[in-house]
């Protein structure tokens, strides 16, 4: 079985719910399917839990009725029959109607958290409605049912892997098996979500438990590609990674995948394919266990990226002054992105500055501390060990005409990272392209 996930532009209009359900029945094969909300609905529910926050039940009750009328327009042109819109358009009063019962009572996170559960539900309703309208044989798994997080929030992955499996065999012989992205339950039976990487991690940790064919993420771009298209000109879709190499990426700035989700999927041995809905004949890229040798596959930025370097001369050599750096970072639950060291300091690099002045307070104990802000953090992703002699040389010499002030190599045989100041992003960015890729 193949697991599919569409994101919330994928699903963002009847039009698009419609294509993806040609796509999902093309072929007649039994799938997986893992939904996100409608594009802007979670943005809404967000915008109605601030205002419920903030004790203004009417502000809430606006935005409530303009979603309702959206979704409610939305009934007329998905539907051909007036039985799946009266259906449909019950379903959505119901939905609403709970809503609205939230501005009746005292607001915490707990009820909020319930608020933003409610996209996912009305986007997999919709469909499945659809779907059934259609002819196809489908069924719809409420997530809340088999997805959960353990005490740590962390998917309980033996539960996730118990329950839909039992699911699945309760319900053998349908086409399409619809489910939610992104929510869950948590270890004490409240409604939740799993934040890092939402439906995507929902469609790796399904596709794990089922030990499926693929895992298929769909979104609005041909694969990921070989540089930020948003910044470089003429980049190209990469068609295979290793999963180390689409990690280093994801976490390294490129916004297609979050680091995390994938993970369930490569210890499963799974293969991640991205596709594009708007374009599904693309190849898009596949992510597996297999390396290809000897290949600089990809560069990605981070932003907003502070350096700190502690140089103190009387911790020469000293021992345990590493342990101390780094236990303040710890205790500010910081966590650190490069490092490096010489016999009087080290420099670290943070995305994080909610404790910039507190850990610049800690650091003074044991040094001089020198800070650099609006820098950004250039990754150069492949396979990089350290037999392929000559990869760190071409890839320094592409910044041969840009400053760089930190340069991370040999944690990993599949990434140079390099720091450069935010201004010199895209020089650097299209440096690489012109002498890694277009050469």
């Amino acid at each position: 079985m193949i697991v599919m996930k569409f994101g919330g532009t994928s699903v963002g209009s009847a039009q698009r719910m419609k294509d993806v359900c040609r796509l999902i029945t093309a072929d007649g094969k039994a799938k997986m399917v893992v939904l996100s909300a409608m594009s802007g609905t979670t943005n809404t529910l967000v915008e109605i839990s601030d205002y419920l926050y903030k004790k203004n039940p009417e502000g809430a009750n606006n935005i409530i009725n303009q979603l309702e009328q959206k979704y409610r327009n939305h009934v007329d042109e998905l539907y051909a029959t007036e039985e799946y819109k009266q259906k449909t358009l019950s379903f959505l009063k119901e939905e609403f109607d709970y809503l609205r019962s939230f501005t009746k009572i005292l607001f915490t996170s707990f009820e909020e958290k319930m608020i933003l559960a409610q996209g996912e539900i009305i986007s997999t309703n919709m469909v499945t409605n659809y779907l059934k309208e259609c002819g196809v044989k489908t069924i719809l798994f409420s997530a809340l049912d088999f997805m959960r997080t353990d005490k740590n929030a962390e998917p309980d992955f033996n539960y996730i892997k118990e329950k839909v499996n039992e699911q699945l065999s309760a319900n053998p012989g349908y086409e399409i098996y619809i489910t939610q992205g992104f929510i869950c339950r948590n270890a004490y039976g409240e409604i939740d979500n799993l934040l890092r990487g939402g439906s995507d991690y929902t469609a790796c940790l399904i596709g794990a438990a089922l030990k499926s064919e693929e895992i298929q993420i769909w979104t609005d771009i041909d694969g990921m590609h070989n540089n930020d298209p948003r910044v470089v000109e003429h980049t190209e879709p990469v068609r295979q990674l290793h999963f180390e190499e689409a990690a280093e990426l994801a976490y390294f700035g490129a916004k297609i995948l979050h680091p995390t989700c994938i993970q369930p999927a490569k210890f499963a041995g799974v293969p991640v394919r991205l596709l594009n809905t708007m374009d599904p004949s693309a190849p898009g890229t596949i992510i597996n266990n297999e390396i290809q040798h000897g290949k600089i596959k990809a560069v990605a930025a981070k932003d907003n990226i502070v350096s700190i370097q502690i140089q103190s001369s009387r911790m020469l050599l000293a021992y345990g002054f590493l342990r101390k750096v780094f236990e303040i970072f710890e205790s500010y639950k910081t966590s650190i992105d490069m490092v490096s060291t010489s016999e009087v300091g080290v420099s670290v690099t943070i995305d994080n500055k909610s404790y910039l002045k507190d850990i610049i307070a800690d650091l003074m104990k044991y040094g001089t501390v020198t800070v650099n802000e609006n820098m950004c953090i250039i990754c150069v992703v492949g396979d990089l060990a350290w037999e392929n002699v000559g990869f760190e040389s071409l890839t320094a010499q592409a910044l041969k005409d840009i400053p760089v002030q930190m340069i991370s190599y040999g944690g990993s045989n599949h990434n140079i990272s390099f720091l450069v100041k935010m201004e010199d992003k895209k020089r650097a960015l299209q440096a690489f392209s012109d002498t890694l890729f277009n050469s």
